[in-house]
């Protein structure tokens, strides 16, 4: 069964990809649920949606956890038992985790579409796109940023906070595969580390947050 990449980010994180073309059973060989999940699954109408479940799982082995080592809080944040740092994202036939010893972490896969210029005003300032050169490129720049700040909201998880007005994502290029972001919320400012990289049609971005910020 094919983990399609795995990144070593730092010693202590690390990004593992899953591309899900086994059918489900396959893919719910030896993966034990815990009676939560299992309800989940069993909930669950689309054989995509279940096929995409099972492989985070598989995903979770590589990393060394059992399904029975996560645990959700009110908001629908996933945790670990050990205290370790993870998080968790699906699109269409791609799956991710990313998991840290030692920073609080989020990751998100998007599908690049032309419907997110449809949206784009709703979470960035739009005009500062006007300078790329073609639509191809406002779309895959945009959905990067779309990435960073779906990141940032799963680590930061509180409810209210805004994509448009309280998280900021610094101005990058596309070679620099990388950028840092900061949320200013409450009163309260936080910033992070923004890592990105594209395959296959999709985007892939993880943030992690910076110590002290």
């Amino acid at each position: 069964m094919p983990i399609y990449k795995t990144i070593t980010v730092s010693p202590t994180t690390k990004v593992y990809v899953w591309k899900v073309t086994e059918p489900e059973s396959q893919l719910s060989r030896n993966v034990e649920l815990t009676s939560h999940c299992q309800s989940r699954m069993d909930g669950m109408k689309s054989e995509a949606h279940r096929r995409a479940f099972l492989s985070i799982r598989h995903l979770m082995a590589e990393a060394g956890y059992k399904d029975s080592d996560l645990y959700y809080d009110d908001f629908g944040k996933p945790h670990l038992k050990d205290g370790n740092y993870i998080s968790i994202t699906h699109s269409h036939n791609f799956t991710g985790i990313i998991v840290s010893e030692t920073d609080e972490v989020g990751i998100d896969i998007e599908m690049q579409r032309d419907k997110i210029l449809n949206i784009a005003h709703k979470f960035t300032p739009i005009g500062e796109y006007k300078t790329l050169a073609n639509a191809e490129a406002i779309i895959r720049k945009l959905t990067i940023v779309w990435g960073a700040k779906e990141s940032l909201y799963k680590i930061y998880a509180q409810q209210g906070l805004s994509f448009l007005r309280h998280i900021n994502v610094m101005d990058f290029t596309f070679d620099d595969s990388r950028t840092v972001a900061e949320i200013l919320y409450k009163g309260k400012k936080s910033q992070y580390e923004i890592e990105f990289f594209e395959f296959e049609g999709f985007t892939c971005v993880y943030a992690l947050k910076m110590m002290g910020g």
